[in-house]
């Protein structure tokens, strides 16, 4: 495809935009709506016939349908009359989209340089709506004729892990968050929500553009844009928050792969990931927090992650950790799909050859898996780490785990504090969304199994004994841990000193998980 020119945030065009895709009703909603949920499916695998014969069956003539000619134009990526974009975008107009960067005019038609999407946004203050510049997708450029192979610049518009990261994002007021790898720049446009200040880094300038041109789009100030890799940019600052999607893809350094900034910083196997976390904590400030998205190698002598234990480890800044491993995939799961994310169509002697190099690349160095998932790093304020915390969690999870991170981790630094005479005063609750689940052989009067299910955060369940069973019902604020685990070895005649040794560490971890909370 043509070479395009990089986004031009120009702050009043950029006002015109959005004031015209406000009042056109441009939101997630209504494009949904308007091509219904089976076109909407489609588009999501990058289809979109579906969809651009539900709008072109809306019983409206298209000069009176700015919903239907926006969603086409800035959705889809579909060239589109001049006149019906003009109409659709009064303010803004087909040649202020062209002036924005964001596409050309070729023969009368608006022929799109890039997706302008409505992105959902909802926190604990309530629900809301962005759009989102981005380049074209797979679906947009395969529409314009172009083979559907992304550019070697590609910027990503929102996908999963972005919203995966957002979502995972600690809802708390902040000071000053530094954002690695911004990309479009949502999680930089997240973070301002609880920031004072968001500092949003890049290797791409292209990035950067559709960062700031996002920022001005949706009226967001406080969000400055900086170009460079890793910590390069921020040398000698501290941030409070650091939140990183980083380009964490492991790549085959060799002739013929292709290189996405997106996704691909340079590094081999997963050299990035390790980076970042052995060096984050430079930028921490005291009581800082670092989240992120990242890969680790399984290797034939070295579990995943205890790769990760040693990265936390190489800090020279102390950090506490809590990892989560979301997914593993073996070596050919991993290659075909990042071959398919860049476009290349399975079946062809392209997709073979760059699966054969993932393969290749993954054997010399022994590479059994690849694990995903989420990386929680705080730098203590003062004294050692307390936690480190590395688990496999693989059940799925509703809504966003922010909150849910925000009260462990406060639950932590509390626990962290209290001694077993403390925690054995204190007094606790069963949280809202915990149910208790007791399995039976038939006949038998006493369960064999009791489980204790959680309905929000991680979606625990955890198996308990009758003691421990028994004490968590009798959470109800009322008495403290210590009076309680008294009673409940008196009920069942075994020593309350030894009871209350094997409970006590036992309740930590329920409160640290969210089963109990703090009255």
């Amino acid at each position: 495809m043509d070479a395009v020119t990089d986004p031009q945030p120009d702050p009043t065009r950029c006002a015109a935009l959005g004031a015209d895709l406000r009042a056109a009703g441009y939101t997630a909603d209504a494009v949904r709506a308007a091509w219904g949920p089976l076109a909407d499916e489609a588009v999501g695998h990058g289809l979109t016939a579906p969809a651009l014969a539900a709008l072109a069956a809306r019983p409206a003539d298209p000069a009176d349908d700015p919903l239907a000619v926006l969603a086409r134009l800035l959705f889809l990526g579909i060239p589109t009359a001049l006149d019906l974009v003009d109409a659709a975008l009064p303010a803004c107009r087909g040649a202020g989209l062209v002036a924005l960067g964001l596409a050309t005019i070729d023969e009368g038609l608006v022929v799109p340089a890039a997706l302008v999407r409505p992105q959902d946004v909802a926190d604990e203050a309530g629900a809301g709506q962005w759009w989102i510049a981005s380049d074209l997708d797979e679906g947009a450029l395969t529409a314009q004729a172009h083979r559907g192979v992304l550019p070697i610049g590609h910027v990503l518009g929102v996908g999963g892990a972005s919203l995966t990261l957002a979502g995972l994002q600690l809802p708390a007021p902040v000071g000053r968050v530094l954002d690695i790898g911004t990309g479009c720049g949502i999680q930089a446009l997240r973070a301002r929500h609880h920031a004072d200040e968001v500092v949003a880094t890049d290797v791409s300038e292209r990035a950067l553009r559709f960062t700031e041109l996002n920022a001005l789009l949706n009226g967001v100030t406080g969000i400055q844009t900086r170009h460079g890799s890793l910590f390069e940019p921020v040398a000698g600052e501290e941030f409070e928050r650091v939140v990183s999607n980083p380009p964490f893809v492991i790549t085959p350094r060799v002739a013929g792969v292709p290189e996405y900034e997106y996704r691909d910083a340079g590094f081999s196997g997963d050299a990035l990931v390790a980076a970042f976390v052995s060096q984050v904590g430079t930028v921490l400030a005291p009581g800082g927090v670092a989240q992120l998205l990242g890969n680790w190698e399984y290797r034939d002598d070295e579990d995943g992650l205890d790769r990760v234990r040693g990265w936390v480890a190489a800090s020279p800044v102390p950090l506490d950790a809590w990892v989560v491993e979301r997914e593993r995939l073996d070596p050919l799961a991993y290659a075909e799909l990042w071959v398919r994310d860049g476009g290349t169509v399975a079946g062809t002697p392209e997709y073979a050859a760059l699966v054969q190099a993932w393969l290749d690349d993954f054997a010399a160095r022994g590479v059994t898996a690849v694990g995903f998932g989420y990386l929680l790093l705080h730098r203590p304020p003062s004294g050692a780490p307390t936690l480190a915390r590395y688990e496999r969690i693989a059940q799925p999870v509703a809504g966003a785990l922010g909150p849910h991170l925000l009260a462990a981790t406060s639950a932590w630094h509390r626990l962290s504090r209290l001694d077993d005479d403390a925690l054995a005063a204190s007094v606790l609750v069963v949280a809202d969304d915990v149910t208790e689940a007791r399995h039976h052989l038939p006949g038998a009067a006493d369960p064999s199994v009791i489980e204790l299910r959680q309905g929000g955060g991680f979606a625990r369940t955890i198996e308990v004994d009758p003691a421990l069973a028994a004490l968590v019902g009798a959470c109800d604020g009322d008495l403290a841990v210590g009076p309680l685990v008294a009673a409940i070895a008196d009920l069942l005649e075994v020593d309350a000193a030894a009871l209350r040794d094997d409970l006590l560490p036992r309740v930590r971890e329920l409160v640290f998980t969210g089963f109990l909370t703090f009255a």
